[in-house]
């Protein structure tokens, strides 16, 4: 049996654009570089909605807001630092077992659709 045939339960969140102050050069911390984060939450398998509301699952607005937060309140030199930071907020979070991460500079060299790095841990 291969892994997509088991249960499983995800939210996500795609290609989420953000202006970052990110980067180790000078001229990176003169101004903010567009990058996208995608994130990935694993939640418990065996949950079951039962009653239609926000208090079954996990609210995944807090993911939103808490990327929000971290591209304008500091300056990154890594994009591993970044991630590691969204990384934690996830599985901190009740809900969560697991999360993947990842984020792409998206104007960093011209014949390359985007650098980036990911993430994956699942809690223990």
């Amino acid at each position: 049996m291969n892994s997509e045939s088991k249960p499983h339960r995800k939210i996500f969140l795609k290609d989420m654009a953000v202006s970052l102050s990110i980067g180790i050069h000078d001229f990176e911390k003169l101004k903010k570089q567009n990058v996208l984060i995608n994130v990935e939450l694993d939640l418990d398998p065996n949950l079951r909605i039962l009653e239609d509301t926000l208090a079954e699952t996990v609210d995944y607005d807090f993911l939103r807001t808490s990327i929000i937060n971290l591209s304008n309140n500091a300056h990154f030199h890594l994009q591993e630092t970044f991630c590691e930071k969204i990384l934690g907020l996830c599985l901190d979070h009740e809900g969560v077992l697991a999360a993947r991460v990842s984020s792409e500079k998206t104007d960093v060299y011209p014949d390359c659709t985007s650098v980036g790095f990911e993430i994956f841990q699942a809690k223990a």
